[in-house]
């Protein structure tokens, strides 16, 4: 007697079928198998699920393409041409150093996992940014959505608050939803945190309209929506609506409002971030996560230094070394740093070689990114670069598993599938496997 054949059990609008390639295999061999469905639903019900170890994530990106040879992978013992303008200063972990634009930095390695043998084949920015922010190299076939919006999609909202949120706004076009609906994008700040007037761009009532008048206005709104609703059916119409009930409920929540109230935190707080843009950026990112944003993008300074990269870096590592130390240090004395992973990334590396400008140029085959919390582990230096900051030396990492890794650590499953237009189901990752060694 054949085995019953499958049928399609779909799970929503935005899955597929079989929401992964390891399920559409193991399906698949049923029939030679000799399993029914009901044998197919009860070994899926036996299978364990996923546990995360982050609940949010805060991704600090560098963008331009931060040098790895002036942060994280200095090359001391490399002839001056390589090795640039920079000295080094140690770590709590024996043997491993840092730049010396990294004292306070340094001083926490022993709370970090530092991945030095990152690599990819972009070099162009838009093409790089596009693998750090989504996992997947571009294509002109699809639009991929970026981690934060595949958090937002997966995860949903808390508290009335976005679960995914840019400051100080949405850094590029590929920190967008992709083929997800719209309603999964970035609230974006609209504002500086560092500014003394700061406030987030629409979270207020305007003065002139009362409680009151703003109920009325929802209820009105929500009678036109329904009527529309029945005339046309669109993503448009759907994304729309639901970022209107998004904006009502953030307008609404007095929680929601305060955990963008940098003011209520302490100034000596806030002095030890410090008083600009790196350090009042992530102040904000720490109070949206403790207040239940699950993804916050944190975008800070210009890394693209094709000339005076010693000019560069004295200008903008102090500001990052500061913001970046205070934000580890506070995650670890409120107890959220096991549960809240940040990463700290870039589009790529710089050449190996000082060029004839005293800087360094687009470099994609190794560089740097740093990860704290979440469920990684500390203390750890993963893979190498050569002794001249040219190739990966040891265990190579590639951008789709960094991806999976970090889908691993907030529980969702990167094999899954979600469905594009034209019901095509896309891998969250596409052949990315967690990396298990960098996991605590």
């Amino acid at each position: 007697m054949n085995p019953a054949p499958l049928i399609c059990a779909c799970n929503g609008p935005d899955h597929s079928p079989l929401t992964s390639r390891r399920e559409f295999l193991f399906a698949g061999l049923m029939g030679g198998l000799g399993l029914t469905l009901g044998d197919y639903f009860k070994l899926r019900a036996e299978e364990p699920t996923l546990k995360a170890t982050a609940k949010s994530i805060i991704h600090i990106f560098l963008p331009g393409g931060s040098a790895h040879q002036e942060t994280w992978d200095p090359k001391p013992f490399a002839p001056s041409e390589f090795k640039g303008p920079f000295g080094t200063v140690d770590t709590p972990i024996p043997g491993i150093k840092f730049s010396e634009n990294l004292p306070l930095t340094a001083k926490l390695a022993d709370r970090l996992t530092v991945i030095r043998s990152m690599t990819h084949g972009e070099a162009a920015h838009e093409r790089g940014v596009h693998n750090m922010f989504t996992g997947y190299r571009p294509s002109p076939a699809i639009e991929y959505p970026s981690f934060g919006a595949v958090v937002s999609h997966e995860l949903g909202s808390q508290k009335n608050l976005p679960p995914y949120v840019c400051i100080p706004s949405v850094p590029n076009e590929n920190a967008g939803t992709g083929y997800l609906s719209s309603a999964y994008g970035p609230f974006s700040l609209g504002s500086e945190p560092s500014a003394g007037d700061f406030a987030v761009r629409d979270l207020n009532l305007h003065a002139s309209i009362s409680p009151e008048r703003f109920a009325r206005r929802r209820s009105m709104l929500s009678t036109i929506d329904d009527h529309f609703r029945t005339l046309e059916k669109s993503d448009a119409v759907d994304a729309m609506d639901s970022f209107y009930q998004a904006a009502y409920a953030l307008v609404s929540s007095n929680e929601a409002r305060e955990a963008f109230n940098l003011k209520a935190e302490p100034d000596p707080l806030r002095d030890q971030y410090g008083r600009h843009a790196a350090g009042q950026r992530m102040l904000l990112a720490r109070r949206l996560v403790e207040a239940g944003v699950r993804f916050v993008s944190v975008t800070y300074g210009s890394w693209d230094m094709h000339a005076n990269i010693a000019g560069g870096m004295k200008g903008s590592l102090p500001s990052f070394d500061q913001a970046y130390s205070a934000l580890i240090t506070d995650l670890e004395q409120r107890g959220m740093l096991n549960d809240t992973l940040v990463i700290v990334s870039s589009e790529f590396g710089r050449t190996p070689k000082i060029n004839r400008d005293a800087g360094r140029d687009h470099w994609p085959k190794v560089f740097s990114t740093v990860f704290a919390g979440g469920g990684f582990k500390r203390g750890l230096i993963y893979g190498s670069s050569d002794p001249t900051g040219a190739e990966p030396d040891t265990d190579p990492v590639t951008v789709e598993n960094m991806a999976a890794t970090v889908y691993r650590c907030l529980g969702i499953n990167s094999d899954k599938r979600l469905m594009a237009a034209g019901n095509r189901p896309i891998d969250i990752v596409r052949g990315g496997e967690v990396i298990t060694d960098l996991l605590a």
